[in-house]
């Protein structure tokens, strides 16, 4: 299964590899889409690819990290 988000951090998450680690670490194949990093504020446009519940449970790794996640259907390009 794949399927595509949209997550938003906050300046404090900038740094740290979340959205690596939440794929690495759920055994889930990441595919960056877009990105946009500024010094305070992320955004980025993912696909995550893999076992559903594997997906499901990065997501909520993401989430109580503090990354607001979106689905991103419907986004331009995905």
């Amino acid at each position: 299964m794949k399927r595509a988000f949209k997550l938003v951090f906050e300046q404090v998450l900038i740094k740290e590899p979340i959205i690596f680690l939440a794929a690495r670490d759920h055994n889930l194949v990441l595919n960056i889409r877009r990105a946009r990093i500024t010094s305070e504020l992320g955004e980025a446009t993912v696909e995550l690819e893999g076992e559903e519940q594997d997906i499901n449970k990065a997501i909520t790794h993401l989430k109580s990290q503090g990354v607001i996640v979106d689905d991103a259907i419907g986004e331009e390009g995905l």
